[in-house]
């Protein structure tokens, strides 16, 4: 069973038991999305639509969460210590802007009280409008660039 202390977003990311840290991710997928990363400038950074293999592009959802790294050794584990390195998360990630101070935005659900995917993830997840990396080549997930991801 998973207990939540009220308001726990509001501590230190490095104060948060394991399932806090769980619970502020909105389950967007954006992170999920092979990405070219500019090492210099995270603002040159680009998105495509194409998802990890794991990911299930119909719901948005890892397919094997808890085994991920397994399978995709490369996949991330997010941690407290990470997040300062990793400004090019999507601006509407609960982990970045609880780090730069920003509050969780307000459709999120844990301030909205709605379930964790519903239709204000239509507007910055990735659910139904991604492609799974499977038998893609590289240059074709290079022609996939996209713009509705936001730094």
């Amino acid at each position: 069973m998973t207990t939540l202390r009220p308001n726990f977003w509001q501590f230190a990311l490095n104060k948060l038991t394991n399932d806090e840290w769980e619970a502020l991710c909105d389950g967007c997928g954006v992170c999920c999305l092979i990405k070219y990363l500019d090492d210099d400038d995270v603002a040159l950074t680009e998105y495509t639509d194409v998802a990890c293999q794991l990911l299930d592009c119909t719901t948005g959802h890892c397919s094997n969460y808890q085994h991920r790294k397994r399978h995709v050794p490369d996949c991330i584990r997010l941690t407290p210590e990470m997040v300062p390195d990793m400004m090019w998360l999507p601006r509407h990630c609960a982990y970045k802007r609880l780090h730069l101070g920003q509050g969780l935005p307000s459709w999120h659900y844990l301030v909205a009280g709605q379930a964790r995917h519903d239709k204000a993830m239509d507007k910055v997840g990735v659910r139904g409008r991604c492609v799974s990396e499977k038998g893609l080549s590289d240059d074709v997930i290079e022609e996939r660039i996209v713009t509705w991801v936001k730094i």
